[in-house]
């Protein structure tokens, strides 16, 4: 998923949950069968907002495996770039260490 779509995700997840936490208030000053119905109403926004959760996850430890794989694929093709890229960015992060 793009960045564009996980900000959009991540804000849909943020409306819901705002919502549900209005109607949960709602629900508590209310009594009777419309507190029922708000609460229902709220759970389902709330279990709405858990699936958007998991497919948050789902793509981004899918996300995480393909750039694990990608790395491993240029590090067996690549293993001399590989090690002085390493060697270079310890080097850069040893010096400003050493500079504190």
């Amino acid at each position: 998923m793009h960045d564009a779509n996980m900000h959009a995700v991540r804000s849909d997840l943020k409306n819901l949950m705002r919502e549900a936490q209005n109607l949960f208030s709602e629900a508590t000053s209310a009594s009777g069968g419309k507190a029922d119905e708000l609460r229902a109403k709220a759970m389902k926004m709330l279990d709405s907002a858990i699936d958007h959760a998991h497919e948050i996850q789902h793509i981004s430890i899918e996300k995480g495996k393909k750039i694990a794989h990608e790395t491993d694929a240029y590090v067996h093709e690549h293993p001399w770039r590989a090690i002085g890229l390493s060697a270079a960015v310890g080097l850069v992060i040893g010096m400003l260490i050493a500079r504190r």
